[in-house]
């Protein structure tokens, strides 16, 4: 099995390659995160999410993924805020975008990154490795609960001791055996500040999430229009939603992102909801042509734009409604609407 002197050099490559953190833990040895992915999918909390039962299996292990995996070595890029994300919300005639998706599109970064170590790790130590970052049906966040880098919270993300809320997160799987770190344990405590800020009540209790009640999926995941006793609660949450990590007390230890592809765009801070209404197909594509934003396409995006124009408040922001009343896309045209209809109840 290998024991510290190796894992200490892979841990050495991953920091020159610019990883903030690394673990590793048993890819191989049993673990009750699977039931609890089972029963999340069976009481239909993924709400539209059909993949997530489809890949079921696949997920409810690592080597489900790849049988032959003994070891995981999981990575962490820091992507902390330079500012309080909170306070773009009080910002009500401009739309906030979730902290993640302010700069570019962190799955190809870190995909290569991963590929670079995994190949110095087959041509030191051999075995077969595979790279995962989380578009893969990997649950990649109890895994690394078990190699040490962190707890998954009452808001079910990750929080590091260190890094506090705002982690990405990568791995490698290798058929090597390698000595697991000590798993991280909760030290959440008696502390509720994610649960109670959440503006659905997307947690029915501690370490549970409802997806089909959460900003982060009606902004993302949720195709169609969003139903109604949501959307005031959305209020200008163009694209995801920071509350439950933003408020978590162990971002004192959180520090901003040293990656400079993660730093927040100028034109992603902030941005004025009457603009981004404007936005055809071709200057959305533009506009996030390196962010995550753009796998939800100009019609989804829109919506949301809109339903924070319903939430403005500001008279002025008519005019973008109105003018999409007729749009080609049901869902913008329904979102339309409705922001009409709210500016002037």
């Amino acid at each position: 099995m290998i024991s510290d002197s190796p894992k200490t050099a892979i841990r050495d490559e991953a920091a020159s390659l610019g990883f903030d953190v690394c673990g590793f833990a048993s890819a191989s040895d049993a673990w009750p995160a699977g039931a609890r992915l089972e029963a999340f999918v069976a009481e239909g909390l993924h709400g539209t999410m059909g993949w997530m039962a489809e890949t079921l299996p696949r997920r409810a292990h690592p080597t489900g993924m790849w049988p032959a995996a003994r070891s995981a070595i999981v990575l962490g890029l820091n992507y902390g805020p330079d500012s309080d994300p909170l306070a773009a919300l009080a910002e009500r005639s401009r739309g906030t975008i979730s902290v993640y998706a302010r700069g570019d599109d962190y799955h190809e970064l870190i995909k290569g990154r991963l590929k670079t170590l995994a190949g110095k790790i087959v041509a030191r130590q051999g075995g077969e490795v595979k790279v995962f970052v989380d578009t893969a049906p990997l649950m990649e966040k109890p895994l690394a609960q078990r190699a040490g880098l962190g707890w998954q919270g009452k808001h079910t993300n990750l929080v590091s001791r260190e890094l506090g809320s705002w982690l990405f997160l990568g791995s490698i799987l290798t058929t090597l055996d390698i000595e697991p770190d000590a798993a991280e344990v909760d030290h959440c405590g008696s502390c509720r500040a994610c649960l109670d800020v959440c503006p659905t009540d997307a947690f029915p209790a501690p370490y549970r999430l409802d997806a089909r009640r959460c900003i982060s999926y009606l902004t993302i995941e949720h195709a169609g229009p969003v139903p109604e006793e949501f959307r005031t609660a959305m209020g200008n949450r163009i694209y995801g939603c920071d509350d439950c990590l933003a408020v978590c007390p162990w971002n004192k230890f959180a520090a901003v992102a040293r990656e400079s592809a993660f730093h927040a765009r100028d034109e992603l801070r902030s941005p004025p909801l009457a603009d981004l209404a404007a936005l055809d197909d071709p200057a959305f594509r533009a506009l996030f042509r390196k962010s995550p934003v753009k796998r939800i396409g100009r019609d989804r995006f829109v919506r949301n734009v809109l339903y924070a124009i319903g939430n403005s408040g500001d008279a002025a922001l008519a005019a973008s409604a109105a003018r999409l009343k007729d749009d080609p896309s049901d869902v913008v045209r329904d979102a339309a609407g409705w922001a009409l209809e709210r500016l002037f109840r």
